[in-house]
């Protein structure tokens, strides 16, 4: 099996303010993704997420955690996808800035 893709995103936002916008944004997010990425199962369980994801009709699983300064990311992409974790990666980390910017 390979390794997972893990990406971190600092924020100075407070653990509670991060996962507002998060559980905010990742709806916003999901519409403007289409058909490319679909969620399969979501489960939040306090400052942590479960995930399976449908990615351009492949399922890619992981986990996320809001913590005081930063979040942690981390999908297991099947191998298909592998090839393109440096752009997932890029995308992750672009996008959960976004979400995470003061507004």
């Amino acid at each position: 099996m390979s390794e997972p893709l893990v990406v971190s995103i600092p924020h100075r936002l407070g653990r509670e303010e991060a996962l507002r916008r998060l559980q905010t944004g990742l709806g916003r997010m999901r519409t403007s993704f289409g058909a490319a990425v679909k969620p399969l199962q979501e489960n939040w369980t306090g400052h942590h997420l479960d995930f399976r994801w449908s990615v351009l009709g492949q399922t890619a699983s992981g986990g996320l955690d809001v913590e005081d300064d930063h979040v942690r990311i981390e999908i297991h992409l099947p191998w298909l996808l592998q090839r393109l974790a440096d752009k997932a990666k890029a995308l992750l980390s672009r996008q959960g800035q976004i979400l995470l910017e003061k507004k």
